[in-house]
């Protein structure tokens, strides 16, 4: 009730008046996009190159964080920790391969709590990973299946030449190395495809058209209860495929390549990976450096997927639009993690560097005041922050499991004094990219190999005699803490909270935004501090929030 009485409060500070005590507006429906793998490389954050104007004009009407990050750069544990509003290790999801729901069997997630409190509630695409979609407690209905004319498309790809690739390509990993090869990520079709199909062919697309008549069911059905719907879109997650139109809004030789090829100088060895995840792909080079003409080729389709993702999102608030309930919507757009586009030599997401930990993440919502909309909030903000904040909004209370702060007060005042950290980890990259487990002896044995091996020995003649395998490969935690000016990588045994870090970076984002040297050699003093305030933890580095909005 005080979380009720504390919201009604917050939208008349919005409105700039008091609300009528004897009148309660309807609680919002709320509009919950999550995009796959989507850096901010939108126009609205200051992209040169990538074309998002639904994306950009829902930042117009709303409000942008510039400094958003995941809990965990990979899709399950972010996934997971966002929607229960619990961190990784809180809720023992480190990997791709875990269901939270098989070690957390009661805990709440957000839409579950809301339906206890009047909400409808429905997934459409991947709002969870792959298979842990929570069907049981989660969701009030199943989406719709509209009925459209599609093909159906093999492997994700429309094209019969890429079809029968993915085919072979399964075939001869299978014959080559067992049938374990397909859970080791290999046996995958091609990186990209441009096909001149119409949007709906791709799961993206189909996607939206259900979630718009999911929606108007809802409303139908049950006129007088608010939804929550999620809405969760694969791209651009590899594979990069998006039909040509959107490939065709993009001059090739215009798109430019990183800027930034090799990894951070005295960085960890152990922090950056070989790209399983894309050299897995039909057509890659299982080694050695992506070949500029295939790097242009892979970024373009990245930006297609963008911009196809970005039209279904246009598409589905003209919905809300037309259905006559977007002016009692919250709109929250955000993505799980960011991605390496070759930066620091690398393709894929799961680094404890900026790159993969920042995330877009954009909030409209419903009297919210004219001084806001279209602007943008420096403060740190962390993605288990967004469970609290739609709690708050929708006037109902907080479980008292959530390890995140409503950053409510931050549609207000954007500008406001916010956390002094925010937190996220990934272990041991070059050995557990793939999913976040660790590589079995079974993909040892395959063509990553050779792979392995030149990372292992970057890492022992790094390492010295701190090398040893079984933490290197099983209990060897990076985690980083993103100040306002600094991110500070500890690298320890997460087993032993007490034990000492092997290894530190320190990266000054005043004078080196883009990672590019570890000073933490040249700055004990400072590594010290940080590392104070990274034994305070989360708790220690909340945003101290007035009585105004307590």
């Amino acid at each position: 009730m005080k979380n009720l009485f504390v919201s009604l409060a917050l939208a008349a500070l919005v409105t700039g008046c008091a609300a009528p005590k004897e009148k309660v507006q309807k609680q919002p429906n709320i509009l919950f996009l999550a995009v796959d793998d989507l850096r901010p490389e939108l126009g609205c954050y200051g992209s040169a190159v990538a074309i998002s104007p639904n994306i950009d004009a829902l930042a117009q009407q709303g409000l942008m964080f510039n400094n958003a990050h995941c809990q965990q750069p990979i899709c399950s544990p972010s996934r997971a920790s966002l929607m229960t509003g619990a961190r990784p290790e809180t809720i023992k999801v480190i990997e791709n391969f875990t269901d939270f729901r098989d070690v957390n069997p009661d805990i709440v997630t957000l839409p579950q709590h809301l339906m206890n409190y009047g909400y409808q509630a429905v997934c459409v695409g991947k709002i969870f990973h792959g298979p842990y979609q929570d069907k049981n407690h989660s969701w009030s209905r199943q989406p719709a299946k509209p009925e459209v004319e599609r093909p159906e498309p093999k492997g994700g790809y429309a094209l019969k030449e890429n079809q029968d690739a993915w085919l072979k390509n399964r075939e001869g990993v299978v014959e080559t190395y067992g049938p374990n090869a397909m859970q080791w990520g290999l046996g995958q079709g091609p990186a990209y495809e441009c096909a001149d199909v119409p949007d709906v062919t791709y799961e993206d697309g189909y996607s939206v058209i259900s979630a718009i008549q999911t929606m108007n069911e809802m409303l139908t059905e049950n006129p007088d209860k608010p939804f929550f719907l999620g809405l969760g879109f694969k791209k651009p997650h590899l594979d990069f495929i998006a039909p040509k139109k959107y490939w065709d809004m993009y001059n090739r030789e215009e798109i430019p390549l990183t800027t930034q090829p090799n990894g951070p100088e005295n960085g960890a060895a152990m922090g950056l990976h070989p790209s399983f995840e894309l050299r897995a792909r039909f057509g890659i080079p299982k080694d050695g450096e992506i070949p500029d003409s295939l790097a242009r080729t892979l970024k373009h389709g990245y930006l297609a997927c963008v911009s196809y993702v970005d039209a279904q999102i246009g598409m589905m608030i003209q919905a809300l639009k037309d259905a006559g309930v977007y002016e009692n919507t919250i709109i929250m757009l955000w993505t799980d993690h960011g991605w390496h586009l070759g930066d620091m030599g690398i393709w894929g997401k799961a680094t404890n560097y900026e790159i993969a930990t920042r995330v877009p993440l954009i909030v409209s919502a419903p009297d919210m005041d004219e001084t806001v909309r279209g602007k943008s909030s420096d403060a740190l903000v962390e993605l288990v922050d967004m469970f609290p904040t739609l709690c708050d909004y929708a006037g109902v209370p907080l479980p008292g499991h959530l390890e995140g702060q409503s950053f409510l007060p931050l549609l207000k005042d954007p500008a406001m004094p916010w956390k002094s950290a925010v937190f996220s980890q990934f272990p041991c990259p070059a050995l557990r990219e793939w999913a976040a487990n660790p590589l079995s002896q079974g993909m040892r044995e395959t063509y990553f190999g050779p792979l392995v091996e030149k990372v292992e020995e970057k890492i022992k003649a790094q390492m010295g005699d701190k090398w040893d395998r079984d933490l290197f490969e099983n209990r060897l935690m990076g985690y980083g803490m993103r100040t306002e000016r600094y991110r500070l990588v500890v690298w320890k045994d997460y087993t032993k909270p007490e034990s000492e870090p092997v290894f530190l970076e320190l990266y000054d984002h005043q004078t080196d935004p883009l990672e590019t040297k570890n000073v933490a050699s040249e700055n004990p003093e400072l590594c010290q501090q940080l590392l104070d305030q990274f034994n305070k933890g989360w708790q220690g580095n909340m945003a101290s929030v007035s009585n105004q909005y307590n």
